[in-house]
């Protein structure tokens, strides 16, 4: 039996949107309520069931601060998908999506996204359909409104990557057999 493959997969945005209290809710079940700062980037290992496959997800949660942006880029290279997370009650946050997205493309050009308004147990102050529509039109992104104190829709966002992520994997193996076949006809 051949091992599963391990797709990497980042969440990124602002600090202290609960891209951390995400992780935990998805691969440990709970939900903390200390907020404990991440120091650069932490990671966690997940089996996901995808269809007959059978993935393993490494979860990279990205230090959200300024002060960590020098060498942020360091670790986006690889990545198979990314979770764009705001937290839906600080317009801020939601506003800074679009740079956070730009500094993922500069290092992984083409990588599928998907944005994340967390929180929304706490009444979204930033339209859940005003964030859906910046989604798809700034890249026909997904949408998807989660809780990480209440676990809605935790799942389902690490399940949407992981389907975006074997995709993404895919069409990449795709592409490099299409170029190494045109190099042997040149």
């Amino acid at each position: 039996m051949s091992e599963s493959p391990i797709y990497k997969v980042l969440l990124v945005g602002d600090g202290n949107v609960g891209k951390t209290s995400l992780v935990r809710r998805y691969c440990d079940g709970k939900f903390d309520e200390s907020r404990i700062l991440t120091i650069g980037v932490d990671f966690q290992i997940k089996t996901v069931k995808l269809g007959k496959h059978e993935i393993r997800l490494s979860i990279w949660d990205v230090a959200g601060q300024d002060r960590f942006r020098r060498f942020r880029d360091q670790f986006y290279a690889g990545t198979m998908a990314v979770a764009l997370v705001y937290d839906a009650t600080s317009p801020a946050t939601f506003f800074d999506l679009r740079s956070w997205r730009d500094e993922v493309r500069n290092v992984v050009p083409g990588v599928p996204m998907v944005v994340i308004g967390n929180k929304s147990d706490l009444g979204p102050v930033v339209p859940p359909g005003e964030a859906e529509g910046w989604a798809k039109f700034e890249g026909q992104m997904p949408f998807l409104a989660t809780s990480a104190l209440t676990g809605q829709n935790v799942a389902e966002l690490f399940q949407g990557l992981a389907y975006l992520a074997h995709k993404h994997a895919e069409n990449l193996r795709e592409i490099e057999r299409v170029r190494r076949e045109f190099m042997g006809m040149v």
